[in-house]
């Protein structure tokens, strides 16, 4: 048993005076001590709770042991409570706000989120508010003190009236409006706004507020896609869409290497690129390594892929995604390219300039916050700035790797013409004629129905 102190939320419930008598002080029993409540939802909460305080990456939290010590489809359920309550965490806790005076505890805060998800998910079935107020009390219970889970209580019943109340902004809102219903930044949404304008702008917060969709990119020339239950044809070649309960069927193809999961953005850069059998391309920022199977998969047989990242934990997702490759020569360099540029490649005995470049360039991932569903919160707004700089040093790094005549191709996954177009145009600008812009292609996922991508096809004249 362990004690923590309670910053009460004045005037909630009736035990705060007893709370007081004992000293602020309160008993907090464990997790599992309620077996009414689900080890998906306890799991969920305790993630919650812990990227509150510490700000962890939510796939990596969803890598604890916790986590993968509940079954397949508690593992799911929780993973679906974690992403649905950090993508409506804005529209609940600003009716939060307005009722408590000091925030709870993290634990508690995030009993409230997840209900509150469950709430929104719930919407008028009938009996689900009470379904979803009895086990979040339940919960409650096993993490929090008696007088906390009497709060939960009578903030959750006025939280879901609050909800039924609530109507979607009309056209044209004011970022305030469509920032809080939608629950993104403010200071994000104005952003979007002035880039795109109002409808576009709801579409891509409609679209971020929907659970992603499952890709993969088939690769086998010996199976058949059809002959697999669960999947469906998209309108991109060689992707397909895994229907919900389908994942039993896909995950032996994924582990034989049949088939990646990939979303159909990515297939953009691999287009502008067009590797040619029998070229040497070097793929920058390879990590975690989809878009360099998919260029040795383009190479038909022939050729060589160079894979580049910094070392760390990445490589390893790399390594395996690596493995995967047959029949094309494989390398992976593994250093800084703005310290080591053609040395390290020297000193591996590779080529120190290629006919195909691809540089896949750490971003805001605007483009793929349907999937980092955290990304909004933990992005800043000198953060496009930041990237820009980075992305211009990378790009000035990569481009003294291509061959004369050569190409470049350089994508995000950000929405943003800071980390796009004009780092793009800058480079060209600055290269005094060395370099033209030869074509760009764009994902906007309100349009085009996937992620967000930018990618640049750039030539080295020769």
């Amino acid at each position: 048993m362990s004690t923590v102190r309670l910053i009460w939320p004045a005037g909630l419930a009736d035990s705060a005076a007893g709370l007081a008598r004992a000293g602020g002080v309160v008993m907090v029993r464990s997790m599992a001590s309620s077996s009414a409540v689900s080890s998906a939802w306890s799991v969920a909460v305790a993630l919650l709770a812990r990227w509150r305080e510490h700000g962890e990456r939510v796939d990596a939290l969803l890598e604890r042991p916790e986590v993968r010590a509940l079954g397949r489809t508690e593992r799911a359920r929780c993973q679906h409570l974690l992403y649905g309550a950090l993508r409506h965490m804005g529209r609940v806790e600003a009716h939060l706000a307005a009722w408590l005076p000091r925030p709870p505890r993290p634990v508690v805060a995030a009993v409230l989120v997840v209900a509150g998800f469950e709430l929104i998910e719930a919407g008028a079935a009938e009996g689900g508010v009470a379904r979803v107020v009895h086990h979040a009390v339940e919960g409650a219970k096993a993490v929090a003190a008696s007088p906390e889970a009497r709060m939960v209580n009578a903030v959750l019943r006025k939280l879901a009236a609050a909800l039924a109340a609530e109507s979607a902004p009309a056209a044209g809102a004011a970022a305030e409006a469509l920032a809080r219903w939608h629950s993104h930044p403010g200071w994000l949404v104005e952003r979007w706004l002035g880039q795109w304008g109002p409808e576009a702008t709801t579409a891509l917060l409609e679209w971020n507020q929907r659970p992603a969709a499952v890709h993969i990119r088939w690769r086998s020339t010996t199976i058949d896609p059809g002959s697999v239950p669960g999947l469906q044809p998209t309108a991109w070649r060689g992707f397909y869409q895994v229907e919900p309960g389908s994942w039993t069927h896909v995950e032996p193809l994924l582990q034989s290497g049949a088939a990646v999961v990939q979303d159909p953005a990515t297939r953009l850069a691999i287009e502008l690129l067009a590797p040619a059998p029998s070229e040497d391309i070097l793929d920058l920022c390879a990590a975690p390594g989809g878009k360099s199977v998919a260029v040795a998969d383009a190479l038909k047989g022939a050729g060589r892929v160079v894979a580049w990242d910094l070392p760390g934990p990445r490589a390893d997702r790399l390594r395996e995604n690596l493995a995967r490759i047959e029949g094309v020569k494989v390398a992976l360099v593994l250093g800084d390219l703005l310290k080591t540029g053609r040395r390290l490649l020297a000193e591996h005995g590779l080529p120190e300039t290629y006919p195909a470049v691809l540089l896949d360039a750490p971003c805001s991932n605007t483009g793929v916050m349907r999937h980092r569903v955290d990304v909004k919160w933990r992005l800043q707004a000198e953060d496009f700035r930041r990237h820009a700089r980075q992305q211009s040093a990378l790009l000035a790094a990569a481009a003294r790797l291509v061959a004369p005549g050569g190409r470049l191709v350089y994508s995000t996954c950000s929405l943003d013409a800071e980390e796009n177009e004009h780092v793009t145009a800058a480079f060209v600008r600055h290269s005094r004629g060395e370099w033209d812009l030869i074509n760009e292609a764009f994902g906007r996922p309100w349009e085009h129905g996937h992620d967000g991508a930018a990618v640049f096809l750039l030539r080295r004249r020769g």
